[in-house]
């Protein structure tokens, strides 16, 4: 129960948290960091983590505060990514057989690999830069297209690319924008706004399933 607290103050107001850590742990904020990127996106069971959220957060932190360096943080939390991703991939690959021929493990189904496998297909390597920016999805992404038929180079390449725009470009955002004021005075209105675009496509996608099924 602590720790689902945790959890959700940290999704509600990523930015008290983070300063909180920072005056508990100091320098070990950055390990920290890490962990919850690396967590995120390598492990397939914890894919609510705030990722999105969290970046920006650190941006408006480094920008106004400057006790976190958008100088160790970005190289740090992009290869935090990668490993995560690589580690999803390869646990995927291992276990990917075994959910076909089961048809289920936990929450993963083998229609769900199967749906997955056609939408690299249809869409490629995109797909894997994509699915970075949807929480939940770059959760299960990687390993699905380790589960399913993607080759590891296709899928390494993408991999960076989709990892070091993600990283980039949410830090920055939030490095620039938490230097306006009306943003540092309603920065949860503006954390929970980033937090409904970014699952704004799995709402439009799941409609889009119903309509075409009815």
């Amino acid at each position: 129960m602590e720790f689902i607290d945790f959890l959700l103050h940290f999704l509600k107001d990523p930015l008290s948290v983070i300063n909180e850590l920072i005056e508990q742990y100091n320098t070990l904020i950055y390990f920290i960091l890490f962990l919850v990127v690396f967590v995120e996106t390598g492990f397939v069971i914890m894919p609510l983590l705030p990722g999105d959220s969290m970046l920006f957060a650190i941006g408006v932190i480094a920008a106004t505060t400057g006790k976190l360096s958008i100088a160790i943080l970005i190289p740090l939390l992009i290869f935090a990514a990668l490993l995560g991703d690589n580690l999803n991939y390869f646990v995927g690959h291992k276990f990917g057989e075994l959910i076909k021929e089961k048809k289920k493990i936990l929450f993963l189904k083998k229609e769900y690999i199967t749906k997955t496998e056609a939408f690299f297909e249809k869409n490629g390597g995109k797909a894997v830069i994509l699915a970075r920016f949807v929480p939940i999805i770059r959760t299960i992404a990687p390993f699905v297209a380790g589960a399913g038929s993607m080759k590891y180079k296709t899928y390494i390449l993408n991999c960076i690319l989709g990892a070091c725009i993600w990283v980039t470009s949410i830090t920055f955002l939030g490095y620039f924008l938490g230097q306006i004021e009306i943003v540092k005075n309603n920065f949860e209105k503006v954390v929970l706004g980033i937090v409904l675009l970014s699952i704004l496509p799995i709402f439009v996608k799941l409609f889009q399933t119903k309509f075409n099924k009815k």
